[in-house]
C-alpha cells in the first residue's frame, strides 16, 4: 500500500514526470522534481563500507571518495559464520550513511563463488547459498535498522567478470533455484531490502534487466518482494522490455533519452499507463523512505574502529597449525614479506573504499614483542624476484625460533572487471617461502587474498593463517592471534581445492559469450565431497587454540519428520581444552538414494557458540521442509522425497563428529521425480578421475540443445558489440576503435594504481557500445551510437542521415 504522501503526489504528476523518475539524475542520485517537492536521494557503494564520491566529478562517476570505515569484505567476514556480527557491521555502515547523507547502500552481494577465479569473489560471501543468504540478510537488517536502504545484488547468476555485460549464463532450472537464487530468496524473505540490483549478464538468453521470469514471476509473485528493482550501472539493454519485466530504475542517468522512450511508448499505447504508474509508486515509496532517514548527530567513525577490528578477529581462519602457534613469549621471530607493513585490506573496483585509517601487522608485532626482526623479502611494485631483498630475508630467518612470512595476492591479481587466470601466488612470494623453508622449518605463512590460492609449499610449513582481506583495522590484530591473545575461530566459507584443474568449472569458466554451468548443482563442496576428491582445505574448516568434543547423541524433537512441520535437532559440545573458545557447529543433511542426482550432503544450519574451558553447552537447530527439499522441475516446485535422511553434525563438511538418521514423510510421495540416469549418468557417478562435465549430458538436464553463440561478423554489429569486435570491421570501425583507445590511454596516464589501470582498460575493451554511450553521460546518445554502428556496418549514408536526426533529438533533449 502506498502512503498518503505517494498517493497525493501521483495525482499531481504528469506522465513525463513519472517517466523521468525511472532513471537517475546523475551517477548516484535519483531524479528530483522540485515543483512537486520530490527531492533527490543518494545511493553509493559498497558492501563493506561507503564509497561516496561527493564532489562534482563524483556525480559523473569520477573523483576520490569521502573517508569511511572499511570493514572486512564479504569474503572475509563470511568466515565468522556470525549473523549478529554482520548485523552490527551493517548497522555501523548505516550510521555512516546517515552522517554522509546517503540513503541507499549498494550491497550486499550474494552471488555464488562458482569458481575461485572470479575477480570479484572478495565481494561475495560463499559457495553455499544458505550461508550467503543468512549473512546477507543479517547485513540488510543491520543497515536498514538505521533507516537507510540496501540494494541486494547482482541478480542473478553473475559469476564471472570477463565480458560480464554480454555473457549469457546458461543454467539449468534446478541449479538456478537451489544454488543461484537461494541466497537472494533468503535475503528477500528474511530482511526485505529496499531495492534489488540486476546483474549485467544474460540468463538463459535474456538480459537480467529485462527478464520477466526473474523480476516478476519469481521475485515478486513467488517471494513477495515489494521494493524497487534497479539496473547495475550501465546494464540497461532494452528500456521498454525492462520496465515491462519489472525493473523500475535505470542507473546511472540516461540524460532523459530512455525516459523519452518510456513516455513515447505510453503515449502511443505500446506500454500501458498502469505500468508506468506502478513504477512511479514504487520509486516514490523508495524516495520517501530515503527522505525520512534520521538526521546526523555526531561523527561515528572513531567508534567503529574497534568493531572493524573485531570483525576480522572473528573471521581470520587458522588453516594449519603443527604445534607452532601460539608463539610463546621470549621466542625470537623473523617477520618477512613487504605485506607485513603494506596491508592489502580490500579488493579493487567499485567497492574500493577511502579508509579513515589503516593498520598493519608490523605495528602489531612491535606491540606484542621486542624480539623480532623484519625484512621485506620482495618488491610489491612488480612480480620480479629481487635477489637482494630475498637473500636478506633468508639470512634473517636462519637463526630465528619462528619465521612469520606475509604473502598474498596484490590488487593486480584480483579485481572487479577481470578474472584470475590461475590460482598461484606472485612468483616472488612463492620463492620467498621456498627459500626460507630450506633454512628454517618453523615457518608460519600469513596470507592476504580474496579467494583461494594453490599452496605447493603446504607440507613444508607448520602453520598457515588465512587473513583474507582484513579491512582497515584487521592487520593490527594478526600478531595478537599468532601470540595467542586472540583465539582464532573463523571457518572457511569456501573450499580450497588442491589445484585449479580440480575445480568443477575448470573447462567451463571465463568464456566470452556463453558460460555453460555444466556442473549444475555440484558447486564447491557439493562437488568435491560428492566426488570424494582430495582438497587442500574443506568447506567449514578452521582451527582454534581450543579443542572441542561433540556428543555422539543427537537429539530430535520427534522420531520422524512430516513435511510442513519443524524439527528441532540438538547435541552437546564440550570445550576439552584449557582455553575459552568459539566453535562453528555445522549441520549437514544427506539424502536417501533417489532417481534424481543430489550432492552427498548439504549445509542446512550452523551456529557459532562460545564455550568456556571445561564447559559443555547444548547447541540447538531448527529445520523446516526446505532442509530436505530439492527443486523438482517436473512439478515446478520444491519437493521433499520420503525416506531416511542422515543428519550430520561436525566442524566442517569433511569433519563430521556425530550422525543420526530420521524418517522423512513427504506430502507428495507419488510426485514425478526427474530421472536422468540413462541420458546423463555422469551426474550420478562423480569421482576424482572423471572431473569434466559433458556438454551433451548437461543439455539433457538443461532441457534443450545449446546453440553456440559466435562473435558478430563484419557488417553485423549491434549495440551489444564491443570495441574489440568493431576493430576488425571497416574503416569507420577502425577509426572508432582508435579514437576510443587514444582516449583510454590519456585516462590511464592519469591513473597511478596498477589495478585501476587494468580494470579501466579491460572494462573499456569489453564494454558493449550501448554502455559506452551510457557512461558518456550524454556526450554520445544511444541514437547517435546506433548511427555510428550503421556506418561501421557499411552503410555510411544511412548512418550520416541517422546521425543528423540523432543530433537534432539530442538538442531537443538538452532543451527538455
Amino acid at each position: 500500500m502506498a502512503s498518503d504522501f505517494v498517493n497525493k503526489l501521483m495525482k499531481t504528476l504528469s506522465a513525463k514526470q513519472k517517466a523521468s523518475l525511472c532513471s537517475g539524475s546523475d551517477f548516484w542520485h535519483t531524479q528530483r522534481l522540485p515543483i512537486n517537492n520530490v527531492p533527490s536521494i543518494m545511493m553509493t557503494d559498497g558492501p563493506h563500507g561507503l564509497r561516496k564520491q561527493g564532489t562534482e566529478a563524483g556525480n559523473s562517476g569520477g573523483g576520490d571518495s569521502v573517508p569511511a570505515t572499511c570493514f572486512p569484505p564479504a569474503a572475509t567476514i563470511a568466515n565468522s559464520f556470525d549473523e549478529k556480527l554482520l548485523e552490527a557491521v551493517g548497522k555501523a555502515i548505516g550510521e555512516e550513511a546517515i552522517d554522509q547523507d546517503v540513503s541507499i547502500v549498494l550491497g550486499p552481494g550474494v552471488n555464488m563463488k562458482r569458481s575461485p577465479l572470479c575477480g570479484r569473489n572478495f565481494e561475495y560471501y560463499s559457495e553455499d547459498p544458505l550461508l550467503a543468504g543468512k549473512m546477507g540478510a543479517a547485513f540488510v537488517r543491520g543497515v536498514q535498522s538505521m533507516g537507510v536502504g540496501t540494494s541486494l545484488k547482482h541478480f542473478a547468476a553473475n559469476n564471472q567478470e570477463r565480458c560480464r555485460m554480454i555473457c549469457d549464463s546458461i543454467v539449468d532450472e534446478r541449479a538456478l533455484r537451489e544454488i543461484y537464487l537461494r541466497a537472494f530468496e533468503i535475503v528477500v524473505k528474511e530482511a526485505s531490502p529496499w531495492t534489488l540490483m540486476c546483474g549485467y549478464n544474460r540468463l538463459n538468453g535474456t538480459y537480467c534487466c529485462e527478464n520477466r521470469k526473474l523480476l516478476t514471476d519469481i521475485l515478486r509473485d513467488e517471494w513477495g518482494f515489494n521494493g524497487v528493482v534497479m539496473s547495475d550501472w550501465g546494464a540497461m539493454n532494452n528500456r521498454l522490455d525492462a520496465l515491462a519485466a519489472g525493473l523500475e530504475l535505470e542507473m546511472p542517468t540516461s540524460v532523459g533519452e530512455r525516459d523519452c522512450q518510456i513516455l513515447e511508448a505510453v503515449n502511443s499505447g505500446k506500454l500501458p499507463n498502469s505500468l508506468l504508474d506502478r513504477a512511479a509508486v514504487r520509486l516514490l515509496t523508495m524516495i520517501e523512505k530515503g527522505m525520512n532517514k534520521p538526521k546526523p548527530t555526531s561523527a561515528p567513525y572513531q567508534g567503529h574502529l574497534q568493531l572493524a577490528r573485531k570483525a576480522f578477529e572473528e573471521s581470520a581462519v587458522l588453516l594449519k597449525n603443527d604445534n607452532l602457534l601460539p608463539v610463546t613469549s621470549g621466542k625470537s621471530v623473523a617477520v618477512l614479506g613487504a605485506m607485513a607493513k603494506h596491508t592489502r585490506f580490500q579488493g579493487g573496483g567499485s567497492s574500493h573504499i577511502h579508509p579513515t585509517h589503516v593498520s598493519d601487522a608490523f605495528s602489531g608485532f612491535s606491540t606484542a614483542s621486542e624480539n623480532f626482526v623484519y625484512e621485506p623479502g620482495y618488491n610489491l611494485e612488480n612480480d620480479e624476484i629481487d635477489e637482494k631483498l630475498l637473500n636478506a630475508a633468508v639470512d634473517a630467518a636462519k637463526d630465528k625460533d619462528i619465521v612469520i612470512i606475509f604473502a598474498g595476492l596484490t590488487d593486480s591479481f584480483e579485481s572487479e572487471s577481470f578474472d584470475r587466470s590461475h590460482m598461484e601466488l606472485p612468483k616472488s612470494h612463492t620463492r620467498l617461502i621456498d627459500e626460507v623453508v630450506r633454512k628454517n622449518s618453523n615457518v608460519c605463512v600469513v596470507l592476504y587474498a580474496g579467494s583461494p590460492i594453490e599452496m605447493p609449499w603446504i607440507n613444508q610449513v607448520k602453520a598457515v593463517l588465512m587473513a583474507y582481506l582484513p579491512g582497515q583495522e584487521g592487520a593490527g590484530a594478526i600478531a595478537d592471534i599468532l601470540y595467542g591473545k586472540i583465539n582464532p575461530s573463523g571457518k572457511l566459507a569456501e573450499t580450497f581445492p588442491m589445484k585449479l584443474s580440480d575445480t568443477p568449472t575448470y573447462l567451463n569458466f571465463g568464456e566470452k559469450r556463453q558460460a555453460l554451468y555444466c556442473e549444475s548443482v555440484f558447486i564447491g563442496y557439493r562437488y568435491y565431497d560428492s566426488a570424494n576428491m582430495n582438497v587442500l582445505f574443506p568447506f567449514g574448516h578452521g582451527l582454534s587454540y581450543s579443542k572441542f568434543s561433540y556428543s555422539k547423541d543427537i537429539q530430535f524433537s520427534s522420531s520422524a519428520y512430516n513435511e510442513g512441520d519443524e524439527l528441532t535437532v540438538s547435541l552437546d559440545v564440550t570445550n576439552i581444552s584449557d582455553m575459552d573458545g568459539k566453535e562453528v557447529v555445522q549441520l549437514y543433511v544427506a539424502p536417501p538414494k533417489s532417481k534424481i542426482f543430489k550432492p552427498v550432503s548439504e549445509l542446512r544450519a550452523f551456529k557459532k557458540v562460545f564455550v568456556q574451558r571445561g564447559s559443555t553447552i547444548t547447541v540447538e537447530f531448527k529445520l523446516d521442509s526446505r532442509a530436505f527439499a530439492y527443486y523438482n522441475v517436473n512439478i515446478g516446485d520444491w519437493h521433499v522425497e520420503s525416506g531416511e535422511y542422515e543428519i550430520r553434525i561436525g566442524a566442517s563438511s569433511r569433519d563430521i563428529r556425530a550422525t543420526r538418521t530420521i524418517q522423512v514423510n513427504s506430502k507428495l510421495p507419488t510426485a514425478d521425480v526427474p530421472d536422468y540416469q540413462e541420458k546423463a549418468p555422469h551426474y550420478y557417478k562423480l569421482d576424482a578421475e572423471t572431473k569434466i562435465f559433458d556438454k551433451n549430458q548437461f543439455e539433457e538436464i538443461y532441457g534443450k540443445k545449446i546453440v553456440e553463440e559466435a562473435a558478430p561478423k563484419k557488417g553485423q554489429y549491434t549495440l551489444n558489440s564491443n570495441i574489440e569486435d568493431v576493430r576488425g570491421g571497416n574503416l569507420f570501425g577502425k577509426i572508432y576503435y582508435r579514437i576510443t583507445m587514444l582516449t583510454l590511454r590519456k585516462t590511464l596516464k592519469k591513473e597511478t594504481q596498477e589495478h585501476l589501470r587494468k580494470m579501466t582498460e579491460v572494462m573499456t575493451l569489453e564494454m558493449p557500445l550501448r554502455t559506452l554511450a551510457t557512461f558518456s553521460l550524454g556526450k554520445i546518445t544511444l541514437e547517435q551510437m546506433e548511427a555510428y554502428i550503421k556506418m561501421m556496418n557499411g552503410h555510411p549514408f544511412r548512418g550520416l542521415w541517422a546521425l543528423m536526426k540523432a543530433n537534432k533529438r539530442k538538442k531537443d533533449l538538452e532543451i527538455m
